[in-house]
């Protein structure tokens, strides 16, 4: 039977900033088609972390491993996608239109100067629709609507045909109904693409709604699988302390978690 291989793997991993660990002797794996949810505390730890995983800040300890290969050795990143806080704070004047902003994605490293072709504005296309940007492909990227953006940026890693996508919490400051639209296009590639997905975010609710895996974040790192059977409440408690309280909600996939403070 052949080894199925983790598509990241961290080891006893620590992460020292300014001489302080923010992230400490944490180890997970991570597989083919999880879409997981990064959650904890304001300062927790959760983007070093999602940095530190893609080699953009150094670790003090451990390991990791992505698609089986050390972090230091590692060349495909054609298989990865990052999606960072700052995506959408580009300049609103910005003379691009969304389809052509998109085709940047199927730009490839040692390939900046060729001619595109009918396949790369298929690719294109085709993603927009996927991604629900069809109607707006033709417009300037600086009239979309913030839940737009971050769909349009999203069809743009798709364009290199990723299979591992980051998302640092992309959905800031768009209102629920966008967010939910947002969730629902990345369930969609998990599933109908088998993309892995880690995301940041603070909505528990679209997290034990519509995610596999939840990672609760707080200088150490815990990895569950969101099943009937996972007590979310004391699992969360251990991220964002006792006061945090949860109480069940309706929503438009089930009854899930919600939180107040």
């Amino acid at each position: 039977m052949q080894q199925v291989i983790p598509i990241l793997e961290a080891k006893n991993l620590n992460v020292t900033r300014n001489g302080t660990t923010v992230i400490e002797n944490a180890t997970f794996t991570i597989n083919t088609g999880d879409y997981v949810g990064i959650v904890g505390p304001n300062g927790g730890g959760k983007t070093t972390l999602l940095s530190t995983l893609i080699g953009f800040l150094p670790y003090t300890r451990g390991s990791i491993h992505l698609f089986g290969t050390e972090l230091t050795n590692f060349s495909s990143w054609q298989k990865i996608a990052y999606i960072s806080q700052q995506a959408t704070n580009f300049e609103d004047q910005f003379p691009l239109t969304v389809r052509e902003l998109v085709s940047l994605g199927c730009i490839k490293k040692g390939k900046m100067g060729r001619r595109f072709t009918q396949e790369d504005w298929k690719i294109v296309d085709d993603n927009l629709g996927f991604m629900g940007l069809s109607d707006v492909a033709n417009r300037r990227i600086g009239q979309l609507s913030g839940g737009q953006k971050q769909r349009m940026f999203v069809a743009k890693a798709l364009a290199h045909n990723p299979e591992l996508i980051l998302l640092d919490e992309p959905i800031v400051g768009v209102d629920s109904d966008a967010q939910e639209k947002f969730y629902k296009k990345l369930s969609d590639l998990n599933i109908e693409r088998q993309i892995t997905i880690l995301i940041v975010t603070h909505d528990l609710a679209s997290v034990f709604c519509r995610m596999s895996k939840v990672m609760c974040i707080n200088k150490s790192v815990e990895l569950a699988e969101i099943t009937q059977n996972l007590d979310a409440n004391l699992l969360l408690k251990r991220a964002y302390g006792e006061h945090f309280h949860f109480v069940y909600h309706r929503h438009s996939c089930e009854g899930v978690f919600a939180h107040d403070h």
